[in-house]
């Protein structure tokens, strides 16, 4: 009869031979004398094998030796926007929208036109700025025409009191409109402008972008009347987000501000950033520390509102470790395969903490030892293969 081999079967078989190896090992320890101590002093060896040269040519091994196996931790997080980076734009004054120079979508610079209201009290204010700057630069030159006058005490006193009096009311009076037309938008610039006469707008009024961004909100059409206080468009910068998780007390209490966490994005690369903020106080309902942490996000990959992982590891002293890609499974045995001259020996191993690609060792070997981290599980198959072989399966 003849017996299909499966992967499944190749396992199951092993696992016999390991078993039988172990209990023939059992058998023997009164008429054997123990080994001398060395490297795999206490760690059961299953058996070695002979690579292939195929097999060999794939294969690299790694120096066992102390490593730091930091303590993760990991939590679920939620992508948000950074609020620094938020600007809801609102017009400052009453009129009727004339035009929009932007969309739903559009990337706009900082000081990009949005788009231009005509108002009539944009007009008023215009011409009073106008107005007022004029009767300051008059009440200016009377106030020193009548300084060099006292000087040569042509005049009193109390007429230079006078015209410095008159001369700050009217600088007051233009300071305020000034400011008016500041607060509305216009710029030092827009304000020179006028002043000058090059001034072509009349009472339009440009709504300009205080950020770069993307357009995310618009709520204004052509010809739509606002007022003071509407919000008209939302723009967001996504090149930097915030990502919020909520920690354990008890593990809240091994970070600080400053600490580099890693953010693992559904289907992304991972992302490092630093964790920016822990809650002084914990939530009321679940007990737990909201933190946040700032992430550079220049090619926008991170979205708003998405779930990903994030994981900070606690420091911990060295200790003796291989890499997880060196780890495997032999029937129900873990282990690694360590490199014996131009044979290659699996190791069963007792392990601890994993994190940072590294898995600690407890018991099973020792610093100096060759474990193969590239070509695991092709010998695998050869070991398989070879017990099989053999007849060693059964």
């Amino acid at each position: 009869m003849r017996i299909r081999w499966t992967a499944q079967t190749g396992s199951f078989v092993l696992a016999l031979f390991l078993f039988a190896t172990a209990c023939g090992d059992r058998g023997s320890e009164q008429s054997t004398p123990p080994p001398k101590a060395g490297p795999q002093s206490g760690a059961p060896r299953i058996s070695t094998i002979q690579a292939p040269a195929a097999v060999r040519d794939r294969l690299r091994t790694d120096t066992v030796a102390a490593h730091v196996v930091p303590e993760v931790v990991t939590a679920p997080g939620e992508v948000s926007l950074d609020l620094k980076q938020v600007a809801k734009i609102t017009s400052r004054i009453e009129g009727q929208v004339q035009s929009v120079h932007v969309q739903l979508g559009d990337r706009v610079r900082r000081g990009q036109p949005l788009l231009a209201i005509e108002s009539l009290r944009l007009d008023e204010l215009v011409q009073e700025y106008l107005v007022t700057k004029a009767q300051a630069d008059v009440a200016e030159s009377g106030y020193r025409r009548t300084e060099k006058l006292w000087a040569d005490q042509i005049v009193t006193e109390r007429r230079l009191v006078e015209e410095r009096g008159h001369y700050i009311e009217a600088q007051a009076r233009h300071q305020h409109v000034r400011e008016k037309l500041l607060n509305m938008g216009m710029t030092a610039g827009e304000l020179h402008q006028l002043e000058h006469g090059s001034h072509q707008e009349g009472h339009l009024y440009t709504l300009k972008s205080p950020i770069a961004g993307t357009v995310v909100a618009q709520n204004v059409v052509r010809g739509q009347g606002v007022t003071p206080g509407n919000e008209l468009f939302e723009v967001v910068d996504t090149s930097r987000v915030w990502v919020f998780a909520n920690l354990p007390i008890e593990q809240a209490r091994k970070f600080k501000e400053g600490d580099v966490g890693t953010i693992l994005p559904k289907g992304g690369e991972p992302v490092t950033a630093p964790l920016t903020y822990l809650a002084p106080v914990a939530d009321e309902t679940t007990r737990t520390i909201r933190v946040r942490f700032e992430v550079a996000n220049q090619q926008h990959s991170l979205k708003p509102r998405e779930y990903v992982d994030v994981q900070l590891a606690i420091a911990s002293p060295p200790t003796l470790a291989v890499p997880v890609s060196a780890l495997t499974m032999v029937g129900n045995v873990r282990g690694v395969f360590v490199q014996r001259e131009t044979r290659y020996a699996f190791v069963p191993i007792e392990v601890g903490r994993e994190g940072g690609g590294w898995i600690e060792v407890q018991k099973g070997l020792t610093a100096g030892e060759q474990v193969v981290v590239d070509g695991v599980f092709d010998l695998k198959n050869v070991l398989l293969k070879e017990h099989i072989g053999s007849g060693e399966g059964g």
